[in-house]
C-alpha cells in the first residue's frame, strides 16, 4: 500500500536536552612528542655547527720520481699569403641573366559549376550588376552536365584578383582564380 507523504502531518520534534560534552584532556602525549622532535632538531643542528669548526686535511702533493727536461720548440714562421686571395680581392665576375620571357599563360575565375542552367544564368545576372562580364559555359563530365560561370581570360593574376575582391564586396563569394584551360 502506497503512502502519502505529502498530506503527512509533520512529526514533532524533539526537545534538545542540554547535555554537557565530556571534558577534554590535555594532550600531554602531543606535547612529549613535540618536545622531543625539537630537542632531536636541535642536538643535530649542534652536531653540524661543531662539525664545521674542524678544518679539513690538506692532501699532500705527490712527487715525480723522475724529472724530464722539458723542451720547447719556437713556433714555425707564419706562411706567406697565397696568391690567390689577391687576385680574389680584385676579380670581377660576370654572370650572364637570360632575359625574363613574358608569360604566356592567361588565368580565368570561376564563379560556379552548377546543375541547372537556370541558376548559372542567375548567377551571371548578379556579376552583371556589379559591372563585369561573364560567361556560362556547358561541360560533359563523369558526373554528368555541369554549367560553369566563368569570367576572364586575364593577362595577368593581379588583373583577376582585383575582379575576385570587387565581386567579393558585393556579396559574391566562392570564386577562384585559375590558369586558363
Amino acid at each position: 500500500m502506497a503512502r502519502d507523504y505529502v498530506g503527512r502531518k509533520p512529526t514533532p520534534k524533539k526537545r534538545n536536552t542540554k547535555k554537557t560534552p565530556p571534558k577534554r584532556r590535555f594532550p600531554w602525549l602531543a606535547v612529549i612528542i613535540l618536545v622531543v622532535v625539537i630537542a632531536g632538531f636541535v642536538v643535530v643542528l649542534w652536531n653540524v655547527k661543531n662539525s664545521a669548526s674542524k678544518p679539513a686535511p690538506l692532501p699532500t702533493a705527490v712527487q715525480p720520481q723522475t724529472t724530464k727536461p722539458v723542451t720547447v720548440k719556437p713556433l714555425p714562421k707564419r706562411p706567406k699569403e697565397p696568391a690567390y686571395i689577391r687576385e680574389l680581392e680584385n676579380k670581377q665576375v660576370k654572370v650572364k641573366v637570360p632575359k625574363r620571357k613574358k608569360p604566356t599563360h592567361q588565368y580565368q575565375m570561376q564563379c560556379a559549376s552548377l546543375r541547372n542552367r537556370h541558376d548559372a544564368e542567375t548567377l551571371k545576372a548578379k556579376i552583371a550588376f556589379t559591372g563585369l562580364s561573364s560567361e556560362v559555359r556547358r561541360t560533359e563530365g563523369k558526373n554528368g552536365t555541369w554549367f560553369r560561370v566563368i569570367l576572364g581570360p586575364y593577362k595577368t593574376r593581379r588583373s583577376a584578383e582585383r575582379d575576385l575582391h570587387r565581386l567579393q564586396r558585393n556579396n559574391i563569394n566562392g570564386c577562384q582564380v585559375w590558369y586558363w584551360n
